[in-house]
Protein backbone atom coordinates (compact mmCIF):
# COMPACT_ATOMS: atom_id res chain seq x y z
CA UNK A 1 0.00 0.00 0.00
CA UNK A 2 1.15 3.32 -0.72
CA UNK A 3 0.27 5.47 1.98
CA UNK A 4 0.73 9.16 0.68
CA UNK A 5 -1.72 7.95 -2.38
CA UNK A 6 -4.40 7.16 0.53
CA UNK A 7 -3.87 9.68 2.30
CA UNK A 8 -4.25 11.99 -0.91
CA UNK A 9 -7.26 10.28 -2.06
CA UNK A 10 -9.10 10.12 1.93
CA UNK A 11 -7.96 14.25 2.33
CA UNK A 12 -9.16 14.82 -1.87
CA UNK A 13 -12.83 12.92 -0.61
CA UNK A 14 -13.39 14.69 2.13
CA UNK A 15 -12.84 18.15 0.62
CA UNK A 16 -15.41 17.02 -2.22
CA UNK A 17 -17.88 15.96 0.44
CA UNK A 18 -17.30 19.14 2.44
CA UNK A 19 -18.34 21.12 -0.68
CA UNK A 20 -21.47 19.37 -0.90
CA UNK A 21 -21.96 20.19 2.56
CA UNK A 22 -22.29 23.90 1.61
CA UNK A 23 -24.42 23.37 -1.85
CA UNK A 24 -26.57 20.87 -0.13
CA UNK A 25 -27.37 23.79 2.96
CA UNK A 26 -27.56 26.74 0.59
CA UNK A 27 -30.65 24.32 -0.90
CA UNK A 28 -32.22 24.17 2.64
CA UNK A 29 -31.28 20.04 2.45
CA UNK A 30 -30.68 19.69 5.85
CA UNK A 31 -30.65 15.76 6.14
CA UNK A 32 -27.71 15.89 3.02
CA UNK A 33 -25.92 18.65 4.19
CA UNK A 34 -25.30 17.19 7.44
CA UNK A 35 -24.74 13.27 6.15
CA UNK A 36 -21.55 15.10 4.36
CA UNK A 37 -20.13 16.98 7.19
CA UNK A 38 -20.30 13.77 8.84
CA UNK A 39 -18.57 12.01 5.31
CA UNK A 40 -15.93 14.56 5.40
CA UNK A 41 -14.73 14.64 8.58
CA UNK A 42 -15.05 10.43 8.85
CA UNK A 43 -12.89 10.62 5.69
CA UNK A 44 -10.16 13.09 7.32
CA UNK A 45 -9.98 10.58 10.31
CA UNK A 46 -9.40 7.76 7.82
CA UNK A 47 -6.37 9.33 5.93
CA UNK A 48 -4.81 10.43 9.35
CA UNK A 49 -5.39 6.24 10.33
CA UNK A 50 -3.65 5.60 6.95
CA UNK A 51 -0.97 7.81 8.31
CA UNK A 52 -0.43 6.49 11.82
CA UNK A 53 -0.73 2.49 10.51
CA UNK A 54 0.45 2.77 7.52
CA UNK A 55 -2.53 0.56 6.60
CA UNK A 56 -5.75 0.66 5.69
CA UNK A 57 -8.72 2.35 7.47
CA UNK A 58 -11.48 0.40 9.22
CA UNK A 59 -14.82 0.26 7.45
CA UNK A 60 -16.50 1.75 9.91
CA UNK A 61 -18.31 5.24 10.10
CA UNK A 62 -18.17 5.68 14.29
CA UNK A 63 -16.28 9.11 14.28
CA UNK A 64 -15.42 8.47 17.78
CA UNK A 65 -13.68 5.36 17.25
CA UNK A 66 -12.17 6.51 13.63
CA UNK A 67 -10.73 9.22 16.20
CA UNK A 68 -9.52 6.86 18.71
CA UNK A 69 -7.74 4.65 16.33
CA UNK A 70 -6.14 7.52 14.28
CA UNK A 71 -4.74 8.33 17.73
CA UNK A 72 -5.61 12.02 18.13
CA UNK A 73 -5.85 13.81 21.45
CA UNK A 74 -8.45 15.85 20.95
CA UNK A 75 -10.34 17.40 23.67
CA UNK A 76 -13.37 16.28 25.81
CA UNK A 77 -15.96 18.84 23.78
CA UNK A 78 -14.36 17.58 20.49
CA UNK A 79 -15.29 13.82 21.22
CA UNK A 80 -19.01 15.24 22.21
CA UNK A 81 -19.22 16.88 19.17
CA UNK A 82 -17.79 13.96 17.12
CA UNK A 83 -20.49 11.75 19.06
CA UNK A 84 -23.42 13.69 18.24
CA UNK A 85 -22.29 13.98 14.12
CA UNK A 86 -22.32 10.41 14.41
CA UNK A 87 -25.85 10.56 14.01
CA UNK A 88 -25.44 12.11 10.65
CA UNK A 89 -23.70 9.12 9.24
CA UNK A 90 -27.76 7.68 9.83
CA UNK A 91 -29.71 10.47 8.49
CA UNK A 92 -28.59 10.50 5.82
CA UNK A 93 -28.91 6.54 4.87
CA UNK A 94 -32.53 6.40 6.34
CA UNK A 95 -34.55 9.23 5.18
CA UNK A 96 -37.50 8.40 8.23
CA UNK A 97 -35.02 8.94 10.98
CA UNK A 98 -36.33 11.17 13.75
CA UNK A 99 -33.31 13.27 14.22
CA UNK A 100 -33.03 14.74 10.47
CA UNK A 101 -36.62 15.91 10.85
CA UNK A 102 -35.72 17.74 14.21
CA UNK A 103 -32.68 19.52 13.34
CA UNK A 104 -33.24 23.35 11.74
CA UNK A 105 -31.06 24.65 8.84
CA UNK A 106 -29.55 27.05 12.00
CA UNK A 107 -29.08 24.27 14.17
CA UNK A 108 -27.33 22.48 10.60
CA UNK A 109 -25.08 25.71 9.99
CA UNK A 110 -24.03 25.51 13.60
CA UNK A 111 -22.45 22.15 13.35
CA UNK A 112 -20.99 23.31 9.98
CA UNK A 113 -19.29 25.99 11.84
CA UNK A 114 -18.19 23.93 14.59
CA UNK A 115 -17.42 20.84 12.59
CA UNK A 116 -15.42 23.50 10.69
CA UNK A 117 -12.88 23.87 13.45
CA UNK A 118 -12.40 20.59 14.30
CA UNK A 119 -11.36 19.90 10.06
CA UNK A 120 -9.05 23.06 9.98
CA UNK A 121 -7.50 21.39 13.20
CA UNK A 122 -7.33 17.89 11.29
CA UNK A 123 -6.21 18.78 7.62
CA UNK A 124 -3.12 20.95 9.82
CA UNK A 125 -2.08 18.01 11.80
CA UNK A 126 -2.13 15.43 8.75
CA UNK A 127 0.99 17.37 7.24
CA UNK A 128 2.61 17.90 10.45
CA UNK A 129 5.67 16.44 11.12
Amino acid sequence: MNVEQQVTYWRTGSDEDWDMVEIALEKGKIRHGLFFLHLAIEKLLKAHICRVTGGYPPKIHDLIRLTKQAELDVSEAWLLLLGRMNAFCLIGRYPGNPTAQNISIDVAYRYLHDAQEVRAWLQQTLFSP
